[in-house]
């Protein structure tokens, strides 16, 4: 079998895994990323929306870029409406992840597509890939490989609490420069969304199953498209159907020996908002930083200082998110009096 050996091997190219794969080859390490996708970011899961600071973090351009965002709309069980300001811009999100794993390569990592983590043990990891299997040998693995990685369960670090999300694309009636949440009684331990990309939206909803129903998210969605044509949002047939998992977690740590999580696979997505990309750069980025330092001290103990930075970054606000989470599926009969305290467009949900 063969054997390649490397300084860091990254497995997932998504935003947390390009990123890192970035921050560890900028310091001069070599870096290999492995993606199980024969094209970086395809399929899109993703409503595609970006926060605008975020640009300043990646500087890689607005290739991707379709449109800016001024504000979020939240739309209330009785009608209420409120706006909250979130400059940001919606994306083509396939070329968002392939800009960033292009920023990797040009720093000097490797990417394989078509490649598949298999198993790991005391002489490396095992791969799959269009060659075949082979082992790759590395001082430091960072698992960035979405919200059922493989990584996680490998060292005992998996997501228990993954909410179904399901989207479509629709004809947009009329511009729109913000975008849209919707709480619903009939969206259980969720909401859906309109986020509007030129001429067309992002049509989705993020819910649980409630005991006792019977396809939830066939009806759910059928009935929130129904709801956006009748108000005249949207049009025609819908298309693109998508269906994902996001995480929703309390902070946890992401480190066991010379293993590390980022991303999805670490559970870093907001648990209510279900925002991740932001927490995806910016704590893989992080991971490729803590393990340059750790190769270069030859000491794999430094590695505790991700779990810290990434604590101090996000720790508060995720558990808080959770709480809230619980909360608003807890009291969910009572929607109209808790959603506030439970959605970040609102003051009371910081309170």
């Amino acid at each position: 079998m063969d054997t390649r050996e490397c300084d860091i091997l990254v497995i997932g190219a998504g935003p947390a895994g390009s990123s890192a794969a970035f921050a560890a080859s900028a310091q001069g390490f070599n870096v290999l990323v492995i993606e199980q996708k024969a094209v970086v970011g395809v399929p899109v899961r993703c409503a595609e929306y970006i926060p605008a600071p975020l640009l300043r973090v990646i500087d890689a351009g607005r290739d991707f870029i379709v449109q800016p965002v001024k504000y979020m709309r939240t739309i209330l069980p009785d009608g209420h409406k409120k706006d909250t300001s979130a400059p940001g811009f919606m994306v083509r999100r396939d070329v968002f992840d392939q800009v960033l794993a292009r920023k990797a390569e040009e720093a000097g990592a490797v990417i394989r597509n078509g490649t598949k983590a298999i198993s790991i043990n005391k002489d490396g990891v095992l791969v799959r890939g269009t060659k075949g299997v082979c082992r790759i040998k590395a001082d430091i693995v960072i698992g960035a490989d979405g919200p059922h990685s493989r990584v996680g369960r490998w060292i005992g670090s998996r997501n228990r609490n993954l909410i179904p999300a399901v989207q479509v694309t629709a004809h947009l009636v009329k511009p729109m420069d913000f975008t849209e949440i919707y709480f619903d009684k009939e969206l259980f331990g969720g909401y859906g969304w309109l986020f509007p990309k030129g001429v067309e939206a992002n049509i989705g909803i993020a819910i649980r199953k409630r005991k006792g129903a019977s396809h939830p998210f066939k009806k759910g969605l059928e009935g929130f498209i129904s709801r956006l044509k009748a108000e005249g949002k949207i049009s025609g047939k819908t298309s693109g159907y998508t269906a994902g998992w996001i995480p929703a977690e309390r902070h946890r740590g992401a480190v066991w020996k010379n293993i590390m999580l980022a991303g999805d696979a670490a559970g870093q997505t907001h648990p209510m908002s279900g925002e991740g990309v932001t927490q995806a750069v910016t704590c893989g980025a992080t991971a490729g930083k803590w393990a340059g330092r750790a190769i270069r001290a030859n000491d794999m103990g430094l590695l505790s200082g991700y779990d810290i930075e990434c604590w101090e970054l996000y720790g508060e606000s995720r558990d808080r998110a959770f709480n809230r989470r619980e909360l608003m599926e807890k009291e969910w009969d009572h929607l109209e009096d808790i959603v506030k305290r439970c959605w970040i467009g609102f003051r009371e949900y910081y309170a």
